[in-house]
């Protein structure tokens, strides 16, 4: 399996922007498909974003679409989210995830490695 260290989360005003970073090591990083999740309190883990092994190919949550960029770097084992205009429903810890499928995967029980995640909070 390979080890996942997300960073990068904060406390910001609505309309802010982050870039949450995942590093990775263990196995083969890009033999990996890459997924960002995030859980508010009290609800479900979702499904965020996801991007192909090579970074040729990325799929979004609708609620995200057009605010949320996800990419990665094969050479720096590390994923990342740039996050813009943020806003207050964004707020959840956000979970980088690996798992080996080739094709597009959103549920939480198709990914094999979790990190331990990172806290975004957002003001209004």
């Amino acid at each position: 399996q390979v080890q996942l260290v997300e960073s990068g989360g904060g406390l910001v005003q609505a309309g802010g922007s982050l870039r949450l970073s995942c590093a990775a090591s263990g196995r083969t990083f890009s033999s990996y498909a890459m997924g960002w999740f995030r859980q508010a309190r009290g609800k479900e883990r979702e499904f965020v974003a996801v991007i192909s092994r090579n970074g040729g190919n990325t799929y979004y949550a609708d609620s995200v679409k057009g605010r949320f960029t996800i990419s990665r770097d094969n050479a720096k084992n590390t994923v990342y989210l740039q996050i813009d205009n943020l806003k207050p429903e964004d707020t959840a810890v956000y979970y980088c995830a690996a798992t080996f499928s080739l094709v597009v995967r959103t549920s939480p029980a198709q990914y094999d490695s979790w990190g331990q995640g990172t806290q975004v909070t957002v003001s209004s």
